[in-house]
């Protein structure tokens, strides 16, 4: 067997995990750029395992990559998924979890310089973070520094450790023995605070009582992938230098990834005048999604929007294209899927904390960014409905805008009949000559959106049920029709 194949794929560990907790079908989960070593990992896998465990190797997931393919097990009946590579450590709903990360490669000597560097004894204190296919090499780093700088950068240096290696399905996740960790206390909080224990993308810390993230310099250790960016978003506040263990460099300047932020703001404040609302499921894996769904529909249905629910797998352009009557879409996904450069499609993709802040009327963004919809659960927004019913400034249109309130409206229609249909749609009717004019929000649905296009497919008679006559149509080839005239 290749020992870097079984170093890094730890299939030792694999066939104990299998071995030992008498699973008999098991889904092998690779992504994209690791499906070149699936082969050999089978092979030396069923070489370890006895012949009555079944191995079923998945890939093309129908969501992210790095959440668990629960839909695709199920199709083969399995016990457990082996997830191998990136991944965001979102709970499971059914299934249990063995999480393989790999292990990346670093010059541990290097990194500690520049980490040293950063760690200074009279500076801001620093908190280590990194992505877990370098978590391997985290330990090694550890000792190094402290071994350079003693009891003062034991203070001055905190590192965050591994959330979990195995999971099981609608539990806290166990941080396991395979992964050292130190100081990890239990909390079901994800990306935000749990008193003073914080958890975002598979990692965990604590910080000392009277601390806060503000106070401290988060040194990264890894790529700049959707993992890095979920912490620029979420620890906006933070002065963040990342170490990228490919390059051997230290790179300070974040300005690409801060501007995301600009972009989210400006697409909230798109979502604001949207009639009709489509909410993307993103996954059918992670804990919470039903929940959230049902939470998102609520608040668009209180704000007087129309709301439909989409399930097409992985979002494109292409796909999103065939429902242009959607003037927003809410992507309802792992906290590293959901961000979406939504510039190449015709509406935008915003996440459910940016919808929160859209059709929550009075509810202001203070900067702070919410990547994972589990801390949004449950929470109580500011009232979507202002009682007052005064307009509201749209920035997009510039100028105000009177939201339409689906439920009043029909709830005067059934009290008033037809008088009450004439006053609201003498109410709609506006001057649109005048520049200070008010406009009109009225909620449309995809019937009437459908009804008012110009193309409404083929079109079908039903004043006759004779069938029309048929013609005969060309025969042969392309290269020479019958009916063509040869030279």
């Amino acid at each position: 067997m290749d020992k870097e194949l079984e170093w890094s794929y730890e299939i030792g560990r694999t066939a104990e995990f299998i071995e030992s907790n008498k699973l008999r079908r098991v889904a092998l989960q690779f992504p994209d750029e690791l499906l070149k070593d699936s082969f050999r990992v089978v092979t030396a896998l069923r070489a370890s395992l006895s012949e009555q465990v079944g191995l079923f190797l998945m890939a093309d997931t129908a969501y992210g990559s790095c959440c668990v393919d629960v839909v695709g097990a199920s199709h083969v009946d399995a016990d457990c998924v082996v997830h191998y590579g990136h991944t965001c450590l979102s709970p499971t709903t059914k299934l249990p979890a063995l999480f393989v990360f790999g292990k990346a490669s670093i010059t541990v000597s290097h990194c500690v310089i520049n980490l040293l560097h950063y760690a200074q004894p009279t500076g801001k204190p620093v908190l280590v973070l990194f992505g877990l296919d370098y978590a391997h090499s985290i330990q090694q780093i550890r000792e190094s520094v402290m071994a350079a700088g003693g009891r003062d950068y034991k203070r001055q240096v905190q590192f965050a450790d591994v959330m979990c290696s195995v999971m099981n399905p609608l539990s806290d996740p166990q941080v396991s023995n395979d992964i050292a960790a130190d100081g990890v206390t239990s909390s079901n909080s994800f990306g935000t605070v749990s008193g003073n224990v914080y958890r975002i993308g598979g990692l965990v810390w604590e910080l000392p009582e009277g601390s806060k993230m503000e106070d401290y310099l988060l040194f990264w250790i890894g790529s700049n992938n959707s993992a890095f960016a979920n912490i620029v978003l979420t620890y906006s506040g933070c002065e963040i230098v990342r170490y990228d263990a490919s390059e051997c460099s230290v790179v300070t300047d974040l300005s690409q990834q801060r501007r995301i932020l600009k972009r989210r703001y400006y697409l909230m404040e798109k979502a604001k005048d949207a009639n009709i609302v489509a909410i993307l499921v993103g996954t059918l894996g992670v804990a919470g999604y039903l929940n959230m769904i049902h939470q998102m529909k609520e608040l668009i249905t209180t704000a007087g929007k129309k709301v439909y629910t989409l399930v097409m797998g992985r979002p494109n352009p292409a796909k999103l294209a065939n429902f242009p009557e959607c003037d927003i879409f809410i992507y309802v996904s792992c906290a590293q899927t959901a961000l979406l450069d939504s510039k190449e499609y015709l509406a935008p993709v915003i996440t459910p904390f940016e919808a929160m802040l859209a059709f929550s009327r009075g509810s202001q963004w203070t900067g702070e960014y919410v990547m994972e919809f589990r801390d949004l659960i449950n929470s109580s927004p500011v009232e979507s409905r202002n009682k007052s019913e005064e307009a509201r400034f749209s920035f997009i249109q510039g100028g105000y805008v009177e939201e339409f309130d689906r439920e009043g409206n029909d709830a005067e229609e059934d009290k008033e009949g037809a008088l009450a249909l004439a006053n609201a749609t003498e109410k709609a009717l506006q001057l649109r000559d005048n520049p200070n004019a008010i406009a009109k929000r009225t909620a449309k649905s995809g019937a009437e959106f459908l009804a008012a296009r110009s193309y409404q497919g083929l079109d079908i008679h039903y004043d006759t049920s004779l069938p029309g006559p048929y013609l005969m149509g060309r025969s042969g080839r392309a290269a020479g029709y019958q009916d063509e005239k040869r030279m």
